[in-house]
């Protein structure tokens, strides 16, 4: 399976050696790993609690990796993002390619990344010293994905 939404942590090698193994085809893997930062905003953040609609989000998910391997030559797509209440440092999500170009792989996980930063249906929800609140898209972010369209 190239999609998991999960609430358990992963381990970034054994995703990063599936995207190539038994393959003698692959000439590059390009993989990103998102971790839970302690700030945001300017404000300390001490916990991220993410919510999803099972079903509706592995479906976007798998239509965003359905978009990057239309673009661009990939042998292997791996998308892990966890959900559930994550703490700084933990380990928040998984993107990697396998291709047999590092520059499809490059651009596939960047394109990846920003898409599934805003197409992808997950709600964040930071407890902060002052008070949960919730996160708003960014215009950044946005900027980003528009590159690819």
């Amino acid at each position: 399976m190239t999609v998991l939404v999960q609430e358990a942590d992963f381990d970034p090698g054994v995703e990063m050696a599936a995207l190539s193994a038994g393959r003698t085809d692959v000439g590059g893997v390009a993989c990103f790993v998102g971790l839970v930062r302690d700030i945001a905003g300017g404000a300390t953040v001490t916990a991220m609690t993410l919510e999803h609609y099972p079903g509706m989000t592995e479906r976007q998910l798998e239509e965003i990796e359905a978009e990057a391997r239309s673009r661009w030559p990939l042998q292997e797509v791996r998308i892990l993002h966890r959900h559930g209440r994550l703490l700084p440092g933990d380990r928040i999500m998984f993107c990697g390619v396998a291709s047999a170009h590092r520059g499809a792989a490059f651009e596939a996980c960047a394109f990846l990344m920003d898409w599934l930063k805003t197409k992808a249906p997950f709600w964040k929800r930071e407890e902060t010293p002052e008070g949960e609140r919730w996160v708003e898209a960014k215009a950044e972010d946005d900027d980003a994905a528009a590159r690819w369209r």
